[in-house]
């Protein structure tokens, strides 16, 4: 068992954790999840004995062992498969022994040992870490100083995965990770024999791989039972309570400075008076525990919607080295409404086909169509590297709104997440998930009609990655998404391409599906991972033009609900204003006759409201019966 017992951290004379406490069983799998910058990661570090304790202890059992992912990536001459079997310190320990001993009894012993703690199947289990992760058996047996960065800190993950501590500290593992390789850390870490603490924003893990949820809020550590899911549920439920006790708490204060004000002067009263002053000063004020206000992203809808398709592919190949394509037979199209997820393991090319369909990359061969005026939105996460350090959020929008007013640019930089003095930090000191923030607001400035977003999660939390979701369901254009955060996609998206085999090519499933195939290790057909017979390439073609077609019949619909909208928005807001206007009494007494036209005008504007509702249900209906012919379509 792991116990915190009254522990303090301060970091730069910032309290961290204030006298927390918390135990976590022995076997647990633990996810620990807070707001960036709540000192997740600073626990970490205690917990290592890397940050020293202010106050309070950590305690761990006697022969307990400590392991966490490190966190320079290894680079040497080693062989990707030697740096894994190596974490087993005792095991090689062992083996370099049992090479230079010559007693027989101590060889009899190495022997022994060894054979406890399966030292011969050492190699199969690392190599099948590595596979997990991404790398096939020539990959393993190549020089660590041979791979990027990314791929080595896989390598440092498959490390501490191998190694099996009894206490397993790991920091963000999916973040050099893509799709596959999360699914498969995920299924791995669910089976994980001992204690596992997991810094994370991935709901999905969170709520697949953990069976208690570690709350780090306010300095304070809260345990909840169950996995991400049900944590937020139990939190639910505490808030409302909190609330529902602030609220009784507030009205006895009220009652009791009432009584205080009333009789504090009078004699016969003067005794009870000071009775209450003590009980108020005893009577802390309410705090209830509500979650912080989470910015919200922007993602501007485009001045105008584009008629379909946006972007053509045919017979285009494309890569960077003359008469060596990455990507080829590339026959595709992109429609205004379309909400793509790119799957695949990293490597196959789903970035060189972001870049393509942003227009950064010329194909070798073949045509790409692209509608008149498109504009695109290209968000990449090694962008964040380009930011200007120097440069505040409002420098960086000004470069590119030149004609703007001063105002009209602190309006935008506020609308992501950047209001007042906020909007003026040089970029060098935002953090990861602000500077994420930031691109996306640069990607989206043009309000373009195609969004392409690659690995946007990677340093925004949780709540930011809802907000995130609200923004891209609210977003009236195209979106294009690559992304190992599962939940982002099952959220937003509504077609499936995956890249491999040097092309790009729809997958029939669904990704609960394809989760099955990558975890299960099972090889789908090119064309699809579904066991159901595939249609002709030409005659799959001719049905996905055929369910464009009827999008593009959509569109007006689509726009006539966007007005009905706007219209009930617009009389909802009068309504609201003409009640400000009634609720005042006086108003009947001064002037009743413009009391009586604004209780008529009510009157009519919430006829027209009724009337603009009824509208906008019936068009929802036909647009909704005109989307599942589309899907019926596609299925068929």
């Amino acid at each position: 068992m792991l116990v915190f017992n009254n522990l303090s951290l301060r970091i730069a004379g910032r309290l961290l954790i204030d006298e927390a406490s918390a135990q976590i069983p022995a076997g647990a799998r633990v996810g620990l999840v807070g707001r960036n910058g709540t000192g997740k990661t600073t626990l970490f570090r205690a917990i290592m004995g890397e940050t020293a304790i202010e106050s309070g202890a950590i305690e761990l059992p006697k022969r307990f062992s400590l392991g966490r992912m490190a966190q320079e990536a290894p680079g040497g001459p080693e062989s990707l498969l030697d740096v894994v079997l190596a974490a087993d310190t005792e095991r090689t320990k062992l083996l370099a022994e049992a090479e230079r001993e010559t007693d027989p009894q101590r060889i009899a012993e190495i022997q022994t040992r060894l054979a406890d703690i399966a030292a011969h199947s050492a190699p199969a289990r690392a190599a099948a870490i590595l596979a997990g992760l991404g790398f096939d058996a020539a990959a393993q047996q190549r020089p660590c100083s041979e791979f990027s960065g990314g791929w080595r800190m896989r390598v440092a993950l498959a490390a501490a995965l191998f190694a099996e501590p009894d206490v397993l500290l790991l920091d963000e593992p999916t973040n050099y990770l893509d799709l596959e390789g999360a699914l498969w850390l995920e299924a791995h870490l669910a089976r994980y024999p001992r204690t596992v603490i997991i810094i994370s924003h991935d709901r999905d893990l969170l709520d697949r791989a953990v069976d208690w949820i570690m709350h780090l809020d306010r300095g304070k550590l809260t345990m909840y039972r169950g996995n991400y899911a049900n944590f937020e549920r139990q939190r639910r439920e505490r808030q409302i309570l909190d609330e529902k006790q602030a609220r009784q708490r507030d009205l006895q204060r009220k009652h009791l400075q009432s009584f205080v004000d009333r009789f504090r002067a009078k004699a016969s009263k003067a005794k009870q008076a000071q009775s209450r002053i003590k009980m108020l000063a005893r009577l802390e004020p309410s705090a209830a525990q509500i979650a912080d206000d989470v910015s919200p992203i922007s993602m501007p809808d485009p001045e105008r919607m584009l008629s379909p398709p946006i972007i053509a592919l045919d017979g285009v190949a494309i890569g960077y080295e003359p008469g060596r394509p990455i990507l080829s037979r590339l026959s595709l199209r992109i429609d205004d409404d379309d909400r793509i997820a790119l799957l695949g393991a990293n490597g196959n090319g789903k970035s060189t086909f972001a870049k393509l369909i942003a227009d950064r990359l010329t194909p070798m061969q073949g045509r790409v169509t692209r509608a008149e005026k498109l504009a695109v939105g290209y968000f990449a996460q090694h962008q964040l590297d380009e930011l200007n350090p120097r440069e505040s959020a409002y420098d960086h929008f000004r470069h590119l709104l030149p004609e703007a007013s001063v105002s009209a640019v602190r309006a935008r930089v506020g609308a992501i997440g950047f209001p007042g003095a906020r909007a003026d930090t040089p970029a060098g000191e935002l953090s990861g998930g602000e500077k994420a923030r930031l691109l996306l607001g640069l990607a989206t400035i043009a309000k373009p009609h195609l969004i392409i977003l690659d690995e946007p999660t990677n340093h925004l939390d949780i709540d930011s990655r809802a907000a995130l979701i609200e923004a891209l369901n609210d977003y009236a254009g195209a979106v294009i998404l690559i992304s190992h955060d599962r939940h982002l996609l099952e959220a937003c998206v509504d077609r499936l391409w995956i890249v491999r085999d040097g092309t790009v090519a729809p997958f029939e499933g669904d990704m609960e599906e394809y989760s099955r195939l990558i975890v299960g290790g099972r090889k789908t057909s090119e064309s699809s991972a579904s066991n159901a017979p595939q249609a002709p390439r030409e005659s799959r073609g001719d049905t996905r033009r055929a369910a464009a077609d009827k999008r593009a019949e959509l569109a007006p619909l689509r726009k006539r609900i966007a007005g009905f909208e706007a219209e009930i928005a617009r009389l909802s807001a009068d309504i609201k204003r003409i009640d400000a206007t009634l609720s005042d009494g006086e108003l009947y007494a001064n002037d009743p006759q413009k009391a009586a036209q604004l209780s008529k005008r009510r009157a009519e504007t919430t006829d027209a409201l009724q009337t603009a509702e009824e509208a906008w249900l019936d068009a929802s209906a036909q647009y909704e019966a005109g989307m599942n012919e589309t899907a019926v379509t596609l299925n068929s």
